[in-house]
Parts: structure tokens; C-alpha cells; sequence
């Protein structure tokens, strides 16, 4: 059976309609990485295991705590999540991450 979510992974927004800043550091401070794009593995993209805390700029994102969108998700919205409690997670250890794309 096909997941809910497989199409994310074929339509492709617009540039710029999905952002995301991800924080090393809680409160988001330190290292800063901004994505616009679908990351099937933090560690390749952005050379972080660990993401205390994040900030969606625009566009709504899943986040996995396993590579390849694998594992438990957490739906992000707009606004600020200055550790990784405020979005439901045990610890702070982020996989992937994947915008969620409107087919309307």
C-alpha cells in the first residue's frame, strides 16, 4: 500500500513558498541552515545530526526522525519552535525533512 504523503515527492511548488530555518542550538541560537527544498538526509545536507530548534518562515514541512522520510513525522507550521518539545519529539535528532505540497 502507497503512503497518504508520496505526493509530495512529485509536484514541485513554487520557489521561495517553503522555508525553513534549522537552529543547532535551542532558543534558536547558533548554527543557522536555511532550507527551501526537501532534505531526504540532514546529515548529507546540512552536516547536522542534532536540531534543537527550528523556525518556519513559510510553507508547512514534515519532519522524520530517520533518513529517507522514514519514522515517527511531526508536522510543522508556520512559527517558532525553540526546542524540539514544541514539536512533539523525544530528543532532538532529525533525519529528514520534506515540504508538504497543496494539490489544490
Amino acid at each position: 500500500p502507497s503512503s497518504s504523503l508520496t505526493f509530495a515527492t512529485s509536484v514541485r511548488a513554487n520557489p521561495g513558498s517553503h522555508t525553513i530555518r534549522l537552529y543547532e542550538r535551542e532558543e534558536l541560537q547558533g548554527l543557522m541552515l536555511e532550507l527551501t527544498d526537501d532534505c531526504p538526509s540532514v546529515p548529507d545536507c546540512i552536516h547536522l545530526t542534532e536540531i534543537h530548534s527550528l523556525n518556519v518562515l513559510d510553507g508547512s514541512w514534515l519532519l522524520y526522525e530517520l533518513p529517507n522520510f522514514r519514522g515517527r513525522q511531526y508536522l510543522l507550521t508556520p512559527g517558532e519552535y525553540r526546542r524540539f518539545l514544541d514539536w512533539g519529539a523525544v530528543n532532538a535528532k532529525v533525519g529528514s525533512l520534506r515540504r508538504v505540497v497543496d494539490l489544490r
